[in-house]
């Protein structure tokens, strides 16, 4: 099994959210919020939190239409190989982050009939070769943050960003609450 994280003089980020800083438009990423599953030295890979598709995966593939998980929902996970869905689950429990990413549609059933557990379907994914993430990450692109507790009460759309971002600084904070725009302040 390949790791999903090596920390050598960096720090992992798979595990943490990766969160848009207010300036970057390109318009795959602006105010996305992503959630990171591996980063190594060969690249990084994570699904965008905040795109939902307003479908299901019943709707999206008729092979789940009657099973149970046809009522889970479905968001755009990113740019890169947006024809495959990948299925994750995740919980948060006694102050940490418990993440399954890639299930297999059995696998996933099965983590439905737990507790607390959050299903989630993603049509692609956002990846980063070697280094470049490192790079946007000097070119300071992104703030990393931890997952926070609360991350399931928060609705998983575009107000997401702003809930997420506010909880990292009170400089955050403050950036949240102004225009995406500067010069419209």
């Amino acid at each position: 099994m390949r790791e999903r994280c090596t920390t050598a003089r960096r720090r992992c980020l798979a595990g943490s959210l990766l969160i848009a800083r207010p300036e970057l438009q390109e318009g795959n990423f602006h105010h996305t919020v992503i959630l990171m599953s591996n980063h190594t030295r060969e690249g990084a890979m994570g699904v965008v939190l905040n795109r939902p598709l307003n479908r299901t995966l019943g709707e999206m593939d008729g092979d789940y239409a009657l099973g149970p998980l046809a009522g889970v929902p479905v968001f755009q996970g990113g740019p890169v190989q947006t024809d495959q869905m990948i299925l994750a689950a995740w919980r948060l429990q006694d102050g940490g982050f418990q993440l399954h990413f890639g299930l297999d549609p059995a696998k996933a059933m099965a983590l439905a009939a737990e507790e607390n557990m959050v299903l989630r379907a993603f049509l692609g994914y956002s990846g980063w070769s070697g280094g470049q993430l490192e790079g946007e990450l000097r070119r300071a692109t992104w703030v990393t943050a931890p997952i926070p507790p609360d991350l399931m009460a928060h609705t998983h759309d575009e107000s997401l960003w702003r809930a997420v971002l506010r909880t990292v600084s009170w400089e955050w904070k403050v950036m949240t609450e102004g225009p995406d725009d500067p010069s419209r302040n």
